[in-house]
């Protein structure tokens, strides 16, 4: 029998490798066997010649008319072992339930990896540093920090987060937890030299020149528990950084990914434009916190010796207008960061650490802008509101040239006046997901997502090129094309808007056998009215179920140069849903149906 591989990449089921498979093969496709999952329960995908039952552990199960079936099971801690017979054939599954409280020491320690902060750190004066640990219940935990002792006192109880993922199966909701034997503590350091324990100051350690950073290097955890005493040195190292004496950082990357907090499990905020200089105010492991608020990865900047704060005025404003796009010229002193929020007949431009001293600001009739209103929100912060002629808004570009900040913002584009072919004229950009190596998510009988996704993306590119408009495709063959070309491509492109082609999946704790449905994906505002309209035209036209319509940090709903949205079509690992997703001929109607709902949102925004 040909097996397919499997594996779990963010909880979602992909494969690293497809084989053909006969459609009367008796197969399970997910779990691999030896699966581990942190899932509360397990869902079968697989399929079996419709003749006769499939049973998995005796009991029989549902299946679709064509053979395939998904199922969901309940999971114990440890290891579950799954039997699927279907008449004399037999497969034999093992997964394993991982649990998600820590492990606690048998012996008397510190539970592996859970000294807190686990990074070399850096902090202003004055700011909280949090230490934990993990160890025996019971115990006396502290921690000495230049030759001062912090205690951590027992934080039994604990609320957890639901993963983002939660979302897409309903179950987001917060749980309580009691974790026996987790420590905490906090203290600050206010100024250089003297260390805060609650009310008690000490200022016996302190260095030669307050202006320079303080190393107190790595905290050393003490565990006593019935009499017994060990210490374990924490694995990052702590510094307090000197007001006086930042250092300046400036981002080397095209687009520098800030985010709210020091790791990838953040939100993300606007993309700093190539040049962008600010403060360094912290740092956690390989992160910088810029003095604006936002932390971004040292490998996307590089530290300028001897550089000032970067501070700068703004006088006038410019104005370009272009055939497809008004630029608005900001001339700086010296590039600073920025961020952008999109609302209905609103874009706004924040530039921090910025003074206006602006008395001229040129902008005509323009096809887009009806009025920039500007406002000095605080000392550092200056915002530009731009009021715009419509509420639909059609992409936006940022850049530095020198210490020049350029915003383009691109005009709606035009539609064609002939009846028959409405989007001549127009370009459209079509991203059939996945590719090559990367398959993305496999039916019950091991037919990839990605297959299909190109099938029904070449069919959407026909019905649109009939109508009139011009087509780019990320890929039109069985080629790996990874997310950082295909965002490259919208912003090389600028489509009118941009699409890209999915099939769905769930986490390992969603219900597969149930869930079915279109789901439309949007992050930008730009997209949203594109992602609610083309969910509810699609629903409405074939008649389907709907999944829903979300926000999402998805790297083919992320770029602003163009409306974006990301199409998830139906699930792959619903029995009866992927029936209907792999037939010919609705795979025809879908692509007339989508076709069709562009050219109806087109004339409801322009």
């Amino acid at each position: 029998m040909k097996k397919l591989l499997g594996l779990l990449i963010l909880g979602f089921i992909v494969t690293s490798s497809v084989v053909a498979l006969a459609v009367s093969s008796f197969l399970v496709v997910y779990p691999p066997n030896n699966h581990q999952t942190r899932a509360e329960k397990i869902f079968l995908i697989g399929t079996a010649p419709p003749d006769g039952q499939v049973l998995i552990n005796g009991k029989p199960i549902n299946r679709s008319q064509a053979g395939h079936f998904a199922p969901s099971f309940p999971l114990q801690l440890g290891e579950n072992l799954f039997t699927v017979r279907h008449q004399n054939q037999e497969l034999k599954i093992q997964v394993t339930r991982l649990s998600t409280q820590p492990e606690l020491p048998q012996e008397l320690g510190f539970a592996k990896d859970s000294l807190i902060p686990a990074a070399d750190i850096a902090r202003l004066p004055g700011e909280l540093i949090c230490f934990s640990a993990i160890a025996p219940p019971n115990a006396s935990v502290s921690v000495n920090l230049a030759n001062k002792t912090i205690s951590l006192a027992p934080q039994p109880q604990q609320v957890s987060l639901p993963s983002n993922s939660a979302a897409l199966t309903g179950n987001n909701q917060p749980t309580a937890e009691f974790i026996p034997g987790k420590y905490e503590g906090c203290t600050t350091l206010e100024q250089a030299g003297s260390l805060i324990y609650g009310n008690n100051t000490r200022d016996d350690v302190v260095t030669p020149d307050s202006s320079k950073t303080i190393d107190l290097g790595k905290p050393e955890f003490k565990l006593t528990l019935n009499g017994e005493t060990i210490t374990q040195p924490g694995t990052g190292k702590i510094q307090i950084l000197s007001p006086a004496n930042l250092e300046v950082a400036e981002v080397v990357a095209d687009a520098g990914v800030a985010r709210t907090g020091p790791s990838t499990d953040y939100s993300r905020l606007t993309p700093l434009p190539k040049g962008t200089q600010a403060l360094i105010t912290g740092r956690d492991g390989e992160w910088l916190r810029l003095d604006y608020g936002g932390w971004i990865n040292s490998r996307e900047t590089r530290v300028l010796p001897g550089a000032i704060p970067p501070r700068t005025t703004i006088r006038s404003v410019g104005y370009r207008r272009l055939p497809s796009a008004t630029e608005m010229v900001f001339p700086l002193q010296v590039p600073v960061p920025v961020s952008v929020q999109q609302s209905d007949n609103n874009f706004t431009l924040t530039l921090y650490n910025t003074t206006a001293q602006t008395d001229t600001i040129r902008l005509d009739d323009d096809p887009l802008i009806s009025r920039l209103d500007w406002q000095q929100v605080t000392p550092g912060q200056a915002r530009y509101t731009f009021n715009l002629k419509t509420s639909q808004q059609w992409g936006y570009k940022l850049r530095y040239d020198d210490t020049t900040l350029t915003l383009a913002l691109r005009h709606p584009p035009t539609m064609g006046r002939e009846r028959r072919r409405p989007l001549t004229g127009t370009k459209i950009l079509l991203d059939p997901g996945h590719g090559g190596k990367e398959s993305g998510a496999v039916g019950p009988n091991g037919y990839p997502e990605k297959e299909v996704n190109l099938v029904v993306s070449k069919l959407f590119r026909d019905e649109l090129v009939k109508l009139g408009a011009t087509v780019v495709m990320t890929r039109d063959t069985d080629i790996e094309v990874s997310l950082g070309d295909r965002m490259a491509m919208i912003d090389r492109e600028e489509p009118a808007i941009a699409l890209s082609i999915h099939y769905n999946a769930l986490p390992d704790s969603g219900d597969a056998e149930n869930t079915k449905g279109i789901g439309t994906f949007w992050y930008h505002p730009q997209a949203h009215s594109l992602a609610i309209f083309m969910h509810n035209y699609l629903v409405k036209k074939l008649n389907r179920p709907s999944y829903g319509v979300f926000w999402n940090n998805l790297a083919l709903t992320r770029p602003h140069s163009a409306p974006s949205v990301l199409l998830e079509l139906g699930f792959m690992i619903n029995p009866q849903e992927f029936e209907w997703l792999t037939n010919p001929q609705e795979q025809k109607k879908l692509a007339k149906a989508l076709a069709d709902g562009v050219v109806e949102w087109f004339k409801t925004s322009i």
